[in-house]
């Protein structure tokens, strides 16, 4: 940031070098509007999970993201990290990976925090009170940077303070994982003391992703539900492979099984919820209405959105291009193949009543024309799966007001959007679908794109796993519905009547589940694989969806529907009408662990010039 009346800077022109003669800490914090600007520029080092810009940071996996690892979605980009590196398996330490140790901004962030804690007390024109708010936000941003590379690490080195950079020596040896995540939730206790559980109506337009006391409170649950969970917290290691030390030291696990910890995380959710029954102002964005373009309109608004009722930090950048794109890259990339879906997650999605989606049972109930909508073209399954991946026959817009418009989507072969896809397993709709979350018919273009950092919904489903592993099973249903009503979803147990969702293993799956469809592209569903040791879901092979356009005597018709031809059938005057489905094994960019996955992959390796420099890091188990 540069100062209206001099030529200040701040970030890294002003914090990678030592104070000189013209600008020093003294001149930053002996002024209060340069104090405050030196916060809000510490701020700009937040996590942002989508890739905007060729290079460093902002390129992420050179424009792979983290669920293209998981179950739901696979990448067809020939040169993104997430091929180069995981697919093929030539991954190892001293590659920046999925998250770079050093690479991401995060110790900036922690050292730029620590010196506005250590300077903002000497600062003048400014009241005790806020003083103490703003170093409350600073211990957030620690905590939060913390959180973003422990769930790729594990135990952390505990920095407490910010160094010049002319010490002689360092000694901070990686902390344990408790220590680690107790370091993390008490810099989020001590926050939440100073914070207003909300920003005034005066501040909402300006300071906007500021965290406040609802921010900290939840983000203690994320971490906890994250460090409670079999990964760290179960009776043997995720990882007995290789060099034992960080296992021994208990830097990557608890030591053993733990329910304590699973009661603080409960602990720390009813806390969360007792405050915003009592505080009130967050709650889910509703719909205006009960059609599905209602309910996808509320979601949608819910997860991009800033300043809602439901997020409860959020961040953004700022990218233009030359057309003034704010996201171009990511839509590019978007339609290069980098995010295409799998039809297992696809099929995460139940009926638009609740009921499961079972597609070896389909022809039997509703018929294979029905799979995405009805013969009236009503839209037939749980809506956030519009909003999250184009499907076939889909309209291609939605309004505000949750009018869906404009012509079909083709993703039949042949079709407009598909053409040889996916017999080429190629591109944008190279498994039969595409991403839309973020993407959203290019409705996104030309306006900031959100990352939902924590969002209200996130935190019933973390209550409703927390109350499951304590074994309050009614009481975590009941969570799930919550979020499941808000898109118009039946109950979880009147929708599966055949399911024991008594059985811990049973509901946790659904959770899980739920998470998938509620928190797509959102950086869930692949540390929900990582955190519950999913080494089943990581080898199992994934599908896409071939489609195909048929006339009412149900032979293939090789055209799009817009080429249709005098006498043609099989389409109307909204769009086609029938269809045929076959599911295939995605082979184009396979991936090593379907075949030979290790445990060890479930954390990342510390890069060997980082433990070499002798100030007490071990290296992960496995590498």
């Amino acid at each position: 940031m540069t100062s209206c009346v001099d030529e200040i800077k701040f970030g890294n022109a002003f914090i990678d070098k030592a104070p000189g003669s013209d600008v020093t800490i003294d001149t930053v914090f002996n002024n209060a509007e340069y104090a405050r600007r030196f916060l809000w520029d510490t701020y700009s080092n937040l996590y942002y999970g989508l890739p905007y810009y060729w290079g460093g940071n902002e390129s992420l996996m050179n424009t792979g993201i983290m669920d293209a690892l998981s179950d739901c979605f696979h990448s067809h980009n020939d040169w993104d990290e997430v091929n180069r590196q995981y697919y093929s398996g030539a991954y190892i330490p001293g590659n920046d990976g999925k998250f770079g140790y050093t690479i991401k901004n995060v110790w900036v962030a922690v050292r730029e925090s620590y010196i506005f804690m250590e300077n903002i007390d000497k600062t003048p024109g400014m009241d005790d009170s806020e003083k103490a708010r703003l170093k409350a936000e600073a211990k957030c941003i620690i905590a939060s940077r913390y959180f973003d590379i422990f769930r790729h690490y594990g135990g952390l080195p505990l920095i407490k303070k910010s160094f010049s950079g002319t010490e002689a020596a360092y000694d901070y040896p990686r902390g344990s994982v408790e220590e680690t995540v107790n370091f993390m939730t008490g810099l989020l206790d001590e926050a939440a003391k100073d914070l207003p559980w909300k920003l005034d109506d005066s501040e909402q337009s300006n300071w906007d992703g500021r965290f406040t006391k609802a921010a900290a409170m939840g983000l203690k649950c994320k971490i906890l539900v994250f460090a409670a969970s079999p990964l760290f917290n179960d009776a043997q290691p995720y990882c007995t492979t290789g060099d034992q030390t960080a296992v021994q030291k208990k830097q990557v696990w608890y030591g053993g099984y733990r329910q304590d910890i699973w009661k603080q995380c409960l602990t720390a959710c009813q806390d969360f919820f007792t405050e915003l029954t009592k505080d009130g102002y967050y709650g889910l964005v509703q719909a205006a209405g009960s059609r599905p373009g209602d309910y996808r309109a509320a979601f949608r608004k819910a997860y991009s959105t800033r300043g809602t009722t439901e997020m409860l930090l959020s961040t953004r950048v700022r990218y233009t291009t030359n057309n003034s794109d704010w996201n171009y890259c990511f839509h590019t990339w978007n339609g290069y193949g980098g995010y295409t879906p799998t039809e297992e997650y696809a099929e995460m999605f139940p009926w638009k009543d609740g009921h499961p989606f079972n597609y070896d049972k389909l022809e039997q109930t509703s018929g294979l024309d029905s799979m995405f909508m009805d013969s009236k073209y009503n839209l037939t399954r749980d809506p956030r799966l519009y909003e999250t991946i184009v499907v076939n026959n889909l309209p291609m817009s939605l309004n505000d007001n949750g009018d869906m418009s404009g012509r079909f989507a083709e993703l039949w072969v042949k079709g407009r959007e598909a053409q040889d896809c996916p017999t080429q397993e190629t591109g944008q709709y190279a498994t039969g679908y595409a991403n839309n979350k973020f993407y959203m018919y290019d409705d996104s273009k030309n306006k900031p794109t959100e990352w939902p950092y924590l969002r209200l919904s996130e935190l019933y489903l973390i209550y409703a796993e927390a109350l499951a592993q304590n074994g309050d099973y009614d009481g975590a249903i009941q969570q799930v519905d919550v979020v499941r009503s808000r898109v118009g979803l039946g109950g979880l147990a009147a929708c599966n009547p055949t399911e024991n969702l008594h059985d811990k293993d049973v509901l946790i799956n659904e959770i899980l589940r739920e998470r998938a469809c509620e928190l797509g592209l959102e950086e869930t569903r692949f540390f929900d694989m990582i955190r519950y040791k999913r080494a089943d879901l990581f080898k199992e092979q994934l599908h896409g969806l071939r489609i195909y356009r048929l006339d009412n005597s149900g032979n293939v018709l090789n055209a799009s529907w817009s080429d249709k031809k005098s006498g043609q059938v099989g389409y109307s005057t909204s769009g086609p009408i029938h269809f045929k489905y076959e599911k295939f094994p995605l082979v184009n960019k396979s991936r090593t662990w379907w075949t030979s996955f290790d445990p060890k992959w479930y954390l990342s390796a510390f890069p060997p010039t980082e433990i070499n420099k002798g100030y007490g890091l071990t290296q992960n188990p496995g590498w």
